[in-house]
């Protein structure tokens, strides 16, 4: 292994995709550049499994791992699974109480779970495609049901401040916060976020601290960032709110200016 060998994290949405699901050349060029010098590209989403692969395809890049549902699972490449990975780290928790102490202050949000194999259950209602294709509707009692690796919370009926204003009051601790088209909540298992699971990943393709480049732009993303900035490279896109910049020790362009490809264009 070359000992300038760097591990390199990407966010997907806002950092490598555009807001409206398109990939541009440029990104797409200079991320299969930096994969042929050798370094490792991999991804670390909030998004499900199911709704990572793609992009892995779209980028044509095998990474080792990839770190998906916020750092709660972690895919490892295998050559017998179906799609190339299978779950080599799974961290997951009983989501009874977060959903009781959730429901007692927003009682009409939407609300769903996601399990270790990427099903999601969930009540109310959610945007087509933004729960991937396995997803079933349930009673709101059955959330509490199986496992979970994930809770997702959405109020379209609350401004952004105002929903984030009830969270905070709730106490709530280990929340990361997805700001779209509406008020959206994601709650992993305590601990649990896309830095803890790209230190294990580093660890164990044993790239030093110093090697780690991370980018992204949204709030669950600030962890992460903190983390690159610590001894290496934590890289904002140039539209991500004030925390996640703070959150950095440098930034890029925006997705629409392709900042991922500005980065990757100076390796």
């Amino acid at each position: 292994m070359s000992a300038d060998r760097l591990l390199i994290a990407l966010d997907i949405d806002g950092t490598v995709l555009h807001e409206d699901g398109t990939l541009s050349e440029a990104v797409i060029a200079e991320v299969q550049r930096v994969r042929d010098l050798g370094h490792e590209v991999m991804i670390a989403t909030g998004r499900s499994v199911a709704m990572t692969l793609p992009i892995l395809e779209r980028l044509s890049i095998t990474p080792q791992y990839v770190v998906c549902s916020n750092g709660a699972i972690t895919l490892g490449r295998d050559a017998g699974a179906p799609t190339g990975y299978s779950r080599a780290f799974v961290e997951s928790f009983d989501p009874s109480e977060v959903l009781t102490t959730i429901k007692a202050s927003l009682a009409d949000a939407n609300y769903a779970v996601e399990d270790e194999t990427g099903l999601y259950r969930y009540t109310g209602w959610f945007p087509d495609g933004t729960l991937g294709a396995s997803s079933e509707k349930v009673e709101f009692e059955q959330l509490s049901a199986h496992r979970a690796t994930r809770v997702v919370v959405i109020s379209p009926d609350h401004q952004m401040e105002d929903f984030l204003a009830v969270v905070e009051r709730m106490g709530l601790h280990r929340v990361s916060y997805n700001v779209g088209w509406t008020a959206w909540l994601d709650i992993a298992p305590d601990g649990v976020n896309k830095a803890t699971a790209l230190e294990r990943v580093r660890s164990l393709l044993d790239i030093p601290r110093s090697s780690v480049i991370a980018v992204g732009d949204g709030r669950n993303d600030i962890e992460m960032l903190e983390w690159a900035s610590v001894e290496g490279r934590g890289v904002s896109m140039g539209q991500a709110p004030d925390e996640v910049t703070a959150a950095a020790n440098e930034s890029t362009g925006t997705d629409l200016d392709d900042g991922v490809a500005t980065l990757f264009a100076s390796l």
